[in-house]
């Protein structure tokens, strides 16, 4: 058995969505565990009416950020987006199976995936990471290694003991701006490490997961994870089908909502938190239709029928559009 760790917060429209995706597209002997932050209880409650195979596990500060949640709502102070439970992802990835499929409340299978195939062709080719679904265009020099993967491994990959990487990473001493002067590496470098990495769409083998985030604390360190991934690239450099990709696209994610705006604060006067709200109280009365546009996002005209005179359409539209040129600027297709 397999397990599908689900990390969600306060958005169970997406959640919902997300949950029967795999019920639809997903085979194979899996269990399916929600990794929750502080969605309200009243509609955890309904999730587990709705999906009654599905086991919720609670954060430590669940009831903290349920209860931030309120008080936003009420007066508007901020919500801490930035205090995020990594140590409750690294207990379930620990307790869970040799591999382990880690994805978010916000994205949505659309391909047929039998998970008990792509793992045993994992284990047959050592993959340790096999995207499901991808944000960028694959490359064309990829290979092919069986039927249903291509290897995405990077050919050629700078690397060096813990120090310097750790110099290289976070640029102590100015390390990578030195090398960056000798014209050693460019802005683009660091996009080569996130082909070690998967944060929305992985199947992992649970060591790789493991040493990937053992020295997360309570928040998501980018170049942390990109430093002990090269590590492990380091150690494992023979194998040259340690990184790899579907060969479609299981999966699909949103980029015109957000859990908090903490991390997507673009001058723009639109309430990511009391967006949430409406569209998740819209769901909990059952008004909203989770199967809107699929396999598509939801439509942005679907979104305003729920929005009230406190959200204007134009600066929701702007915030939008500014959500997704953060994401086409590193090379992400957003459309």
């Amino acid at each position: 058995m397999t397990h599908i760790l689900i990390k969600s917060f306060n958005r169970p429209f997406y959640l919902d969505r997300c949950l029967q995706s795999i019920k639809r597209f997903v085979k194979g002997d899996y269990k399916i565990i929600v990794l929750d932050d502080g969605t309200p209880l009243k509609y955890l409650d309904k999730i587990r009416t709705k999906h009654t195979e599905v086991i919720i596990r609670l954060s430590e500060q669940h009831d903290f950020k349920v209860q931030s949640i309120k008080e936003n709502l009420e007066s508007g102070k901020e919500i801490d987006g930035f205090l995020i439970p990594t140590q409750l992802w690294y207990n379930a990835v620990k307790e869970a199976s040799d591999y382990v499929l880690m994805i978010e409340d916000d994205v949505w299978f659309v391909e047929s995936m039998d998970i008990e195939l792509m793992i045993t062709e994992m284990k047959t080719r050592n993959v340790d990471l096999l995207k499901v679904g991808q944000l960028r265009k694959p490359e064309h020099h990829q290979n092919q290694i069986s039927e249903n993967i291509y290897s995405e491994t990077p050919k050629k990959l700078w690397t060096a003991p813990p120090m310097l990487m750790d110099w290289f990473m976070y640029n102590k001493f100015k390390f990578f701006s030195i090398m960056y002067r000798l014209g050693w590496v460019d802005n683009l470098t660091k996009r080569e490490y996130w082909k070690l990495n998967s944060i929305l769409m992985g199947l992992w083998r649970k060591e790789y997961w493991l040493w990937v985030w053992k020295d997360a604390k309570n928040k998501v360190d980018e170049n942390m994870q990109l430093r002990n991934a090269a590590l492990w690239y380091r150690k494992n450099k023979t194998n040259k089908n340690m990184i790899g990709r579907t060969s479609v696209n299981h999966l699909k994610t949103t980029f015109q909502s957000s859990a908090t705006n903490s991390y997507h604060k673009y001058g723009v006067e639109f309430d990511v938190n009391y967006f949430n709200f409406l569209i998740n109280e819209a769901w909990y009365k059952n008004e909203f239709d989770t199967c809107q546009n699929f396999p598509n996002d939801f439509s942005l005209e679907y979104f305003e029928s729920f929005l009230d005179d406190k959200i204007n359409k134009n600066e929701f539209h702007q915030w939008v559009e500014k959500f997704k040129n953060q994401y086409r600027k590193t090379g992400v297709e957003t459309d």
